[in-house]
């Protein structure tokens, strides 16, 4: 009897032990479940000739991440970046993909900032089969037809011929006769001004100017003559921010003589050029995506620009944000809506709710087409007024760009001629 009660004693103390052990792990585990993160990962250019844009990029999605997180975060788990610096360089994107994908075992990616950063990324989504928001490349998927990319810049379902065809049909209107095309030799500056050079020949437009620079040129002044020795009524401009401050400066040191002159100016929407510029801006029509105007004043992006600002204050990046922190706040915004409403991070439920569905943003409504473009094009043009020197307010303001195209939300009529 003695050795049974102490047999029962000793299971009794066992079973005690294992429920205390017990216990603890249970209670534990909501806790730990809560503790998991939803991982997003990029690359993003953070040096090299994009990164002050990237870097404005990434204080925009930082704030969409605490936002979020402030709510409760994705599916209940809050959200982390995992990111590297690409440095603007291709050749550092896919192996950077490849390790947020094999390495740190991010849930879901979103794209770098720019078209050459963009495309070198591809093959590896494309292998993993992973949905992929992009941030302002421009065609990147004409040559894939990639069904799970989806970019967030306006440009429209036929995104090469559609980033340029407002400028051409404002010349049209004006009656002009002729154009001269420049652009880098680079994958963006191409791609834009390939759209430029079908628009021209679909309108009727006279090319006598057509040709490429290395991206390395830093003298314009050659390129500004040798297009006035055409005499063009319209010079269309295909380049990345370094020589598009550079064409600028050379085409009013040089006195151009010509009625329309922009279009595909990457860097004339960052406040700290055009700052720099100023009045040699004036009357320089070129794209944009978001200007402050009444026909652009959607719900949110009014406190998100208060938000950027306080944060970019003092960073050495765009002060006033307006060009690509919205889009790139708006491509996690769809990203994330997805995600819950599908209540699901597998990529195929979330393809299929990005193909399908209108997703309201602080950039507006924005539904897909099937190639992942926009449905509907809303690609600006702007054209710059009565810019003072160094004066940066101004451009916080409605009225120092005007929105000339589209009719949508078209906020004045063109200044014309850009100079007699």
């Amino acid at each position: 009897m003695a050795h049974s009660f102490w047999r029962r004693l000793a299971g009794m103390a066992g079973a005690f032990t294992a429920l205390a052990v017990l216990i603890p792990a249970l209670s534990a585990g909501p806790a730990l479940a809560q503790e998991k993160t939803i991982k997003i990962g990029f690359s993003m250019a953070l040096t090299g000739p994009l990164g002050a844009g990237g870097k404005s990029a990434l204080i925009a999605m930082e704030i969409w991440r605490d936002d979020v997180n402030a709510k409760g975060g994705l599916l209940g788990r809050k959200v982390e970046f995992v990111y590297y610096d690409d440095a603007t360089n291709p050749a550092k994107v896919p192996p950077l993909y490849t390790k947020l994908l094999d390495v740190d075992k991010v849930d879901l990616i979103v794209s770098s900032y720019g078209t050459n950063v963009i495309v070198p990324a591809m093959n590896i989504v494309m292998r993993k089969k992973m949905v992929f928001p992009s941030l302002f490349g421009l065609a990147v998927n004409d040559e894939f037809k990639y069904d799970r990319y989806f970019q967030i810049m306006p440009a429209g379902p036929d995104p090469k011929v559609d980033w340029s065809r407002g400028f051409f049909e404002l010349a049209k209107g004006k009656g002009l006769e002729t154009v001269a095309l420049a652009a880098a030799d680079a994958e963006f500056s191409q791609n834009a001004v390939y759209g430029a050079r079908k628009n021209a020949q679909a309108m009727g437009f006279k090319v006598v100017y057509d040709k490429s620079y290395p991206p390395s040129t830093t003298d314009f002044a050659p390129i500004v003559r040798a297009i006035q020795a055409t005499n063009p009524d319209v010079v269309y401009v295909g380049s990345y921010p370094p020589d598009s401050v550079g064409m600028v400066k050379a085409a009013n040191e040089l006195q151009l003589k010509t009625k329309l002159f922009g279009g595909g100016m990457v860097g004339l929407q960052f406040a700290a050029i055009q700052k720099n510029l100023g009045p040699m801006l004036d009357n320089v029509v070129n794209y944009d995506f978001w200007v402050p105007a009444s026909t652009l004043n959607f719900p949110g992006i009014d406190a998100f620009l208060k938000k950027y600002q306080q944060k970019a204050a003092g960073a050495g990046v765009d002060p006033l944000g307006h060009y690509l922190p919205p889009w790139a706040y708006a491509y996690l915004e769809v990203l994330g809506q997805a995600v819950e409403d599908t209540k699901s991070l597998d990529q195929d439920k979330l393809a299929k709710h990005m193909q399908t569905t209108t997703y309201q943003t602080i950039v507006g409504p924005v539904k897909f087409g099937s190639n992942g473009e926009w449905q509907t094009s809303r690609a600006l043009m702007v054209q710059f007024r009565n810019l003072k020197a160094d004066d940066l307010d101004q451009f916080s303001k409605a009225g120092s760009r005007v929105v000339l195209h589209p009719p949508s939300v078209k906020t004045g009529e063109l200044v014309f001629p850009y100079r007699q």
